[in-house]
């Protein structure tokens, strides 16, 4: 083919080619980012009382107290002995325990939560000596069972319920390295020089499967705001107890995900609705039940349990509009600090947490109003919903989702809960 028949092509002007950088400019939105969350890159060590063993665990954040661990995770780290002389195997092992205990009584109910073993070396079957460094890698189950259900793997948390009986609920987990001397592996390890074990926090994290609703439209026409299907309203009615009043019905707006993460204020709308009346001061209240059921067993069709209820967060609220024959407000909730997991079921350990409406009349012996209180069903998770992946590595499974209203009000106690003055 002749040169002279190809078409002739101009040069690149490379002044017209657009500039590119990694933060998008005033002008642009950035719609998606993948970043992958650096993994620590610090150690925790801990060394036996005599010095014969330490363990050293990697991946962790540094000067942290204790390792911590989430969903999913390995257990990185070696075992390292300073003499190796009369050394017949060397292992590691991670548990994890619930232990339920009822003071009064003396009942406990223990369960294994998880318990993994590896033989990093041993004399009956190893070619080589003992090296000085042994490294090793245990996973964490995702989840466990107490022989009747199956639940998720739990995050380490401790429970006391006073009262007569009082209750404890601990959930802990440790890895230990053991050192065995003499010829079978089989010996127990030698107290004190040979074996070291230190616990570790459980921590799985969570998040919503999608960020909060933008703000409700505030109207002036009843119910004082716009509806839509981004927030749920849960009606309840203050029952009037003397002729000629009509009743105070109260509308409680939330995100219609009922998924909060705990660093973040709730949002809420509220709307209180009546003809003639003085409304009491009311603060929405975020509750938790923490029930233990020792025997957790059912007895007369009535589960033996002992619970309590108390706060964990305080909303409030600001005046919104009115209208003829209605009060508008919007306000948040906003979580103790505090709390760091969420909600949890482990055998006969229950964690649930909800949103309390409770309006109480200044003198209710006075009033011509009852009591109002309207109990909302909600999960609370580790971290904030995000649309670019970044922060924590997340899995579609590993994302919370609401309770329905059957679970979390199945035995609940929020109902009894008074305000402490």
């Amino acid at each position: 083919m002749s040169t002279s028949s190809l078409p002739s092509y101009r040069a690149l002007d490379h002044s017209r080619i657009p500039t590119y950088s990694a933060e998008p400019s005033a002008y642009e939105r950035r719609l998606a980012v993948n970043r992958s969350r650096l993994r620590p890159s610090g150690e925790f060590v801990k060394q036996s009382k005599g010095g014969g063993v330490s363990i050293r665990l990697t991946a962790q954040e540094n000067n942290v107290s204790l390792p911590v661990y989430g969903c999913g995770s390995s257990i990185e780290g070696t075992v390292e002995l300073p003499r190796t002389d009369g050394v017949a195997a060397v292992e590691v092992k991670i548990e994890g325990t619930l232990r339920l205990k009822e003071i009064a009584e003396g009942g406990t109910v223990t369960h294994k939560l998880c318990s993994s073993r590896a033989s990093l070396w041993d004399a009956d079957r190893a070619s080589v000596p003992c090296p000085t460094s042994l490294r090793f890698s245990l996973g964490l189950p995702a989840t466990f069972t107490d022989g009747k259900d199956t639940y998720p793997l739990p995050p380490t948390h401790e429970v006391h319920l006073s009262g007569v009986p009082g209750f404890r609920a601990t959930i802990d987990y440790a890895i230990s390295a053991y050192v065995y001397k003499g010829k079978a592996a089989a010996l127990l390890p030698v107290k004190q020089n040979n074996t070291v074990s230190t616990p570790f926090v459980y921590y799985p994290r969570s998040r919503p499967a999608l960020g909060l609703p933008g703000p409700m439209t505030i109207t002036t026409v009843y119910p004082g705001v716009l509806e839509s299907a981004d927030w749920t309203c849960f009606d309840t009615v203050m029952a009037a107890k003397s002729r000629g009043v009509k009743d105070i019905v109260a509308k409680l707006y939330i995100p219609a995900s009922r998924v909060f993460c705990l660093s973040e204020p709730i949002p809420f709308h509220l709307t209180f609705a009546s003809s003639a009346v003085s409304l009491a001061a009311f603060l929405p209240y975020v509750l938790r039940q923490s029930s233990v059921d020792v025997r957790n067993t059912t007895i007369a069709g009535t589960k033996t349990d002992i619970w309590r209820v108390l706060s964990i967060g305080e909303g409030s609220f600001r005046h919104a509009c009115d209208g003829q024959e209605f009060m508008s407000f919007v306000g948040e909730i906003a979580v103790n600090p505090n709390t760091r997991i969420g909600g949890f079921k482990a055998g006969g350990l229950f964690i649930k947490d909800c949103i309390v409406l409770s309006m109480i009349p200044p003198d209710p012996t006075k009033s011509p109003f009852s009591e109002l209180r309207c109990v909302v069903p909600i999960r609370l998770t580790t971290d904030p919903w995000s649309s670019d992946n970044t922060g924590a590595p997340f899995l579609q499974t590993e994302y919370s989702t609401p309770s329905t209203p059957e679970e979390s009000h199945a035995g609940s106690h929020f109902s009894d809960y008074q305000e402490q003055v």
